[in-house]
């Protein structure tokens, strides 16, 4: 076997290896179609080495030879069609099966040219490289601008580049003068060992920004609660440091609400009820406290939210509001005329203020709330002074 046959057999295990990750990959990530079509293209790419080999190797190499080009070519074309679902770009389908057939059409009317003649290279590569440019800018051209996501189009230049390479080198090296002869030039070893470079290199920047999508998604489960659809403490935490950091110098407020004699209304009318409690609370405050609070679920029937640059009349402007809006809610599973109330506690987080000692005082608040009768708005003492 020679050593290009060898980097034929070894970037086919390569691109059928890349090929099942993405198919597991797609059962948990939420890009399932362009998993599946990274997935499909790899395979159906890979395939061009057992042609390429077939046409060393087999009879009718004329045939094979077109079944190289067209797999490399579909395959190219399915990643780019998951690039474009993955990054929200337009590629419809028909351009996707146009583009296919335009360099299926190229190839056929460039087989008569002496392969010898500098320009073939070109020629038979440029397909793949416009189809590999076109993934490439959609990436550098969508919303999403992570190190990643530049590094994934880096990679993707870089191998279109490699195509229009492989023709300047094919103009000066020795490529065979015929197809079948390919397999047995220094050329086919180069072009070969430059294709799994370039396959991993891609493979992988692909997996790399499925698997951070999927991090991502898994740690928004883990820091959202699934009851009332907030924030729980530790993402409720989370999103208020980075509030923070991000708004400089400021004054900010925190409001601590709880419940009001939620145990009786479980004990009375159900779990059931007061889970609904719990829900509407949630949906209430989220849609009152303001288009910039932040808001959590921090406990049981305890709720927290987060005001940025927000001064301490406002802040217990913003809580008599909640205050005033748990007594309005209408709740499935509680007889009419019920009404539910809840207490607030609240606290002032000054520009270099620590957020625990903020929540810490509007407990303290919340507990004179609850002490004085409850249904009520407290100042922490500090801000109260």
């Amino acid at each position: 076997m020679s050593a290009a046959a060898f980097f034929l057999v070894v970037n086919l295990f390569i691109g059928l290896c890349f090929s099942a990750v993405f198919a597991v990959v797609s059962i948990y990530s939420r890009w399932r179609s362009a998993a599946l079509l990274f997935s499909a293209g790899l395979f159906i790419a890979s395939l061009t080495m057992p042609a390429e080999l077939a046409v060393a190797y087999a009879g009718n190499p004329e045939f094979w030879a077109i079944i190289a080009y067209d797999t490399v070519l579909a395959g190219l074309v399915l990643l780019h069609r998951g690039i474009a679902l993955l990054y929200d770009r337009r590629f419809p389908n028909w351009v996707a099966v146009a583009t296919f057939i335009a360099g299926t059409v190229i190839y056929l009317l460039i087989r008569d040219i002496p392969l010898s003649w500098w320009g073939y290279g070109f020629l038979y590569q440029g397909p793949y490289a416009l189809v590999t440019f076109a993934a490439a800018a959609n990436v550098f051209l969508s919303d999403r601008r992570t190190p990643i996501d530049r590094a994934l189009a880096i990679v993707l230049l870089l191998s279109g580049l490699h195509f229009f390479v492989k023709a300047a080198l094919a103009a000066v090296m020795e490529r065979g003068a015929s197809a079948s002869a390919y397999v047995s030039t220094d050329y086919a070893v180069i072009s070969q060992g430059i294709t799994a470079v370039l396959i991993v290199s891609v493979g992988l920047m692909l997996l790399a920004v499925l698997t951070l999508d999927i991090m991502a998604v898994e740690r928004g489960r883990a820091e959202r609660d699934s009851l009332s659809g907030l924030a729980n403490r530790r993402g409720f935490e989370t999103a208020v440091r980075l509030a923070i950091r991000k708004s400089g110098e400021r004054q900010h407020a925190v409001i601590l609400c709880d419940l009001d004699r939620f145990k009786s209304i479980n004990d009375t009318y159900g779990h059931h009820a007061g889970d609904m409690v719990i829900t509407a609370f949630g949906t209430m405050i989220s849609a009152q406290a303001g288009a910039n609070a932040i808001v959590g679920r921090i406990g049981g029937e305890e709720f927290a939210v987060f005001l940025p640059d927000t001064s301490p009349t406002v802040a217990v402007a913003v809580a008599e509001t909640l205050r005033i809006g748990a007594r309005k809610m209408m709740v499935p599973g509680l007889p009419g005329g019920f009404v539910v109330t809840a207490s607030f506690g609240v606290a002032i987080l000054g520009a270099r203020g620590s957020l625990e000692i903020a929540l810490r005082q509007a407990d303290a608040a919340l507990y004179d709330a609850k002490r004085g009768g409850r249904d009520c708005v407290q100042q922490a003492r500090s801000v109260a002074a």
